[in-house]
């Protein structure tokens, strides 16, 4: 049986807070830390990252995935969606992983933070497909099983971050990442369905002019043929509330089976351009002002002065 003296414990937690509201932490800046710069529970100081892009896997009605099921089963879905996002970000050379629940996020920073943090992105959004495709045949198709998938999140900013937890129990601490960088990239996710890749407007700005991340390749489902055409789509973060941060972008598309490999590559590798018509360049150029002026026509609906 637990026994707690509880007026000494909230007197010890009333302390613990003045204690810590009085003090003044140390913040050091590493652009390109170690993990072992991490400061651990018992250290005053926090290590600052000036940028860090944060890719955020949520696994869409996770909590249905066991409903009415074996406990066998549960467990499999579960270790086969979790495992693969993981693989993902350990195969993109993520800097920190977390595990959380039905997915978890990946921490990037350092040389090709961006260019690696979006490949693993894209890549988590794939497998996305390929983890329904095999769940659906094994437990049932639409209707006998629920709506599921990875929806995916990515925004970039500083950070903080430090180990806190109890100071003489290791299994008890964990790193904290306070910032917009793992805030607004779980915001992203939240905000999306499935199969769909949900960025802020600062990470979109990054690649805006990357003809390897903004335009197709010109296959369709894999078969070469059809017109280049932009992927992404503005998009607004319904579950940012502050209204300077909300505009963020979409992306619902997976690496091409045939061109896939190809712009992962050079993506990765810090290419930016490719063959693309003037023709088919002028084209995006008018699509993009159509929907420019589109998006803001619904915005001036939906936030009239």
């Amino acid at each position: 049986m637990v026994s707690v003296e509880l007026d000494s414990l909230l007197t010890d937690l009333d302390d613990g807070v003045r204690e810590v509201l009085s003090s003044s932490p140390t913040v050091l800046e590493r652009s390109d830390p170690d993990l072992n710069d991490i400061k651990g529970a018992g250290s005053s100081t926090w290590l600052k990252i000036p940028d860090v892009v944060a890719v955020v896997a949520d696994l869409r009605n996770s909590s249905r995935l066991g409903t009415g099921r074996h406990d066998v089963s549960t467990a499999k879905i579960y270790q086969s969606s979790v495992d693969g996002a993981v693989k993902v970000f350990h195969d993109f050379d993520a800097n920190f992983i977390d595990i959380q629940g039905d997915g978890g996020f990946g921490l990037f920073w350092g040389q090709s933070a961006y260019e690696r943090a979006f490949c693993a992105a894209v890549t988590v959004r794939s497998f996305s497909s390929l983890l329904v495709k095999q769940l659906e045949s094994k437990y049932g198709g639409s209707g006998s099983f629920p709506e599921t998938g990875y929806k995916v999140g990515m925004a970039a900013d500083r950070v903080l971050v430090k180990t806190i937890g109890s100071p003489r129990d290791v299994a008890e601490q964990e790193a904290v990442w306070p910032g917009r960088a793992v805030n607004h990239a779980v915001k992203c996710a939240q905000s999306a369905t499935r199969h769909q890749i949900v960025v802020t407007e600062s990470l979109w700005n990054h690649f805006k002019e990357n003809d390897f991340v903004t335009t197709s390749c010109g296959c369709s489902n894999g078969v070469p043929g059809s017109d280049v055409t932009d992927l992404w789509k503005e998009f607004e973060i319904e579950h940012i509330h502050d209204e300077d941060y909300r505009h963020g972008y979409v992306l619902e598309s997976p690496w091409c089976k045939k061109h896939g490999a190809e712009f992962c590559s050079a993506i990765l590798a810090g290419e930016t351009t490719r063959e693309i018509t003037e023709q088919a360049r002028r084209a995006l150029q008018l699509n993009q002002m159509r929907a420019a002026l589109e998006t803001k026509r619904v915005r001036r609906n939906k936030y009239p002065r």
